[in-house]
């Protein structure tokens, strides 16, 4: 089966483009990192080490690598079987396009077979969106013959791949041994792809939320409460045990949403809280708190990991004090190299906590939730 994936970053090699490499993919990596390219199609090959309670070395073996704003990728996609992403969600936008070229060349040359796409990046329904993006390019012309033999495939995945150590390799990337790739099996046009360690569903969104509410909420609150007590990295804050008894009470809140919503048993969900918790604080892996608290005004946004459980707390009358005291900590984010922790606090200092926090949130300038977090924030 041949296979483009957009996103050779650490993700890219040490996740995804992994999984399907071991299930016999032919995988072609497609990126803007020329040096990268270079190195792909040179060695044809890297090396993954998967960190955790069991340890081992692996090589993916028979990859290769074109420029993702080059020629050749449009012929990729003229002839792939599957196209998948790990590119991040602020430059799932910026392919929609190359995307949308290589479909209409793909349709041009009379190659009707089934194509299924699948953004594999941390947001809600990342495929549906880039659906929607491809059509905007795609002419008019061949938007029926796309409904009928291309799947855009939603997702949700679960990895940490920190950034990679320094080393004489450039191409190797360390992984944590747990992983989790669900796709939306309603979505697939044509047989589903057999890859081990990818899981279908019929209820994505359950797991999408699962993991959002609890990795992804749980990971942000650590980094912006780590940030403030000065710690560098998610093992040193997440040990400390007035900040794990906070990320956990938070995950708690949320989790209390997931049960409600979704029918999950409580028990198995907190086990999975804890399983979780451990993962943070996995000995083998370096993630530093400034690379998981980045980007504080999308993970501020209403449909994000903050926001979006503490809004369940509300239509299901839950408590929330843990989410707010989180939600307070990212508004504290401090970090000069980061575009949009400088925007949130210029954002601050011009219009005030209150005001900032109803806009980039979406809420109501005028609710409770606003004066409470608020009020959490003075208290940092």
């Amino acid at each position: 089966m041949k296979t483009l994936h957009f996103g050779a970053g650490n993700i890219g090699r040490g996740f995804i483009g992994k999984l399907l490499a071991d299930a016999d993919h032919q995988v072609t990596f497609a990126d803007v990192n020329e040096t990268l390219i270079d190195q792909l199609n040179h060695r044809q090959e890297y090396k993954v080490h998967v960190v955790g309670a069991d340890q081992k070395l692996d090589t993916v073996r028979n990859v290769a690598a074109v420029s993702s704003s080059g020629p050749e990728v449009i012929t990729r996609i003229v002839t792939a079987d599957l196209v998948t992403t790990a590119v991040g969600p602020n430059i799932l936008d910026k392919i929609a396009s190359t995307l949308a070229k290589g479909l209409e060349a793909r349709f041009v040359a009379g190659n009707l077979s089934p194509l299924n796409v699948i953004a594999c990046e941390n947001m809600v329904r990342g495929t549906t969106h880039l659906k929607q993006e491809v059509l905007k390019y795609l002419p008019l012309a061949y938007h029926a013959t796309l409904e009928s033999c291309v799947g855009f495939v939603d997702s949700a995945v679960d990895r940490i791949v920190p950034p990679a150590a320094a080393n004489d390799d450039p191409l190797e990337v360390t992984v944590e041994s747990f992983s989790e790739w669900i796709v939306d099996q309603t979505q697939f046009k044509g047989a589903l792809p057999q890859v081990a360690g990818m899981e279908t569903t019929d209820n994505l969104m359950a797991f999408v939320e699962r993991k959002l509410f609890t990795l992804n909420t749980g990971h942000s609150i650590t980094a912006y409460l780590g940030k403030l007590m000065g710690y560098q990295t998610i093992r040193e804050a997440i040990e400390d045990p007035v900040i794990r008894s906070k990320v956990r009470r938070a995950m708690e809140e949320s989790g209390a949403v997931l049960v409600k919503r979704y029918g999950f048993d409580p028990r198995l969900h907190a086990a999975y809280i804890e399983k979780i918790l451990a993962r943070f604080a996995n000995p083998y892996l370096v993630d530093e708190v400034d690379r998981v608290g980045r980007q504080p005004l999308r993970k501020l946004g209403e449909h994000d990991r903050l926001i979006k459980p503490l809004l369940g707390t509300l239509e299901y009358g839950l408590p929330n004090e843990g989410l707010q005291e989180g939600i307070a900590a990212a508004l504290r984010y401090h970090n000069d190299e980061d575009p949009q922790a400088v925007e949130l606090q210029a954002a601050i200092i011009a219009d005030g906590v209150a005001a900032t926090l109803a806009r980039v949130a979406g809420l109501d300038p005028q609710s409770p939730l606003i004066a409470a977090i608020t009020a959490r924030y003075q208290a940092l």
